[in-house]
């Protein structure tokens, strides 16, 4: 069972996975099919569908051959606007409930992309982990703050591109990165963005969503007693956020994601990784995991 209120993004269909990276070399398309079919029955709310760096008429053909087997609607990933433009124009909502498609992701660099909400409505995840400095540079946010006005922004041009739009029918991406070598606090960035962004009565209802197996993709699978290390850590970071409003994920059917009580050892290790700097967050999840 998936937690309750929790949206899960299908995470298989992605050219950075290595078997799926090779289905697409080998144009596997009753592969690929197959993937989506799979995590449409395990209970995936979307299908995420990333080609990598290949062809926008690609993206078009894997686009409507998935929607020819399953009825749930897509999430078209891709930093490139013509692909993004192509897989959204091969979508058909009628084949997923009239229910529109996601795009992931827009940023502060890559706005164009709000223009393709012309031909096909789309529900937007916008990346708030890079703001505009006063020289209109884009550079990286290192603090919650940085990270929650950037949020602001971005919602208020996708407010501006899209007429009429709900604060439900956004999605906010601020950004998780490796738990494991996390010596400049993203975590704490994190955590404490999503409260600020849950505090502003102007952006109630709007859904945040990170792509959760990045948290621990550099960790073991396993702890030294031989529990599970990954799965653990995932529904801490869950456990803390949905409380502040945190909604979905891109991430794994397989994975039981369920909420911790407080004194769970996971819980315990992200608690204290909130108040260290530095190397030792980085030791304290070792501590955690050996």
């Amino acid at each position: 069972m998936s937690i309750a209120g929790l949206t899960i993004i299908g995470e298989s269909i992605n050219d950075s996975v290595p078997s799926t990276h090779e289905l697409f070399e080998k144009n596997d398309i009753t592969g690929i099919v197959e993937l989506a079919k799979s995590q449409a029955e395990s209970g995936a709310a979307y299908i995420d569908v990333n080609v990598g760096l290949r062809s926008p008429g690609f993206m078009a053909e894997i686009v409507k051959k998935i929607q020819e087997h399953i009825s749930i609607p897509l999430s078209i990933d891709t930093p490139d606007p013509e692909i993004a433009a192509a897989g959204l124009e091969a979508y058909n909502p009628e084949r997923a409930g009239k229910r529109k498609p996601i795009l992931n992701s827009i940023s502060q660099a890559r706005l164009q992309m709000f223009d393709i909400y012309k031909k096909q409505p789309f529900i937007p995840i916008m990346l708030v982990t890079e703001g505009t400095e006063n020289s209109g540079d884009l550079k990286m946010n290192k603090t919650a703050e940085e990270t929650y006005a950037t949020a602001k922004v971005m919602i208020n041009i996708a407010r501006e591109r899209i007429t009429d739009v709900k604060n439900s029918e956004l999605i906010l991406d601020p950004g998780i990165m490796p738990i494991g070598s996390d010596s400049d606090g993203n975590f704490k960035r994190l955590i404490h963005s999503i409260k600020f962004i849950h505090q502003d009565s102007d952006l109630k209802g709007v859904n945040m969503s990170v792509g959760l197996s990045n948290f621990t993709v550099m960790l073991p699978s396993k702890r030294g007693d031989g529990s599970p290390v990954k799965g653990p850590l995932e529904s801490a970071f869950l456990s803390m956020a949905m409380p502040m409003g945190f909604n979905t994920i891109i991430g794994s059917v397989k994975r039981k994601y369920s909420l911790l009580a407080e004194d769970h050892p996971a819980m315990q290790c992200l608690k204290d990784v909130l108040e260290l700097e530095g190397y030792d967050i980085i030791m304290r999840v070792m501590s955690y995991y050996s």
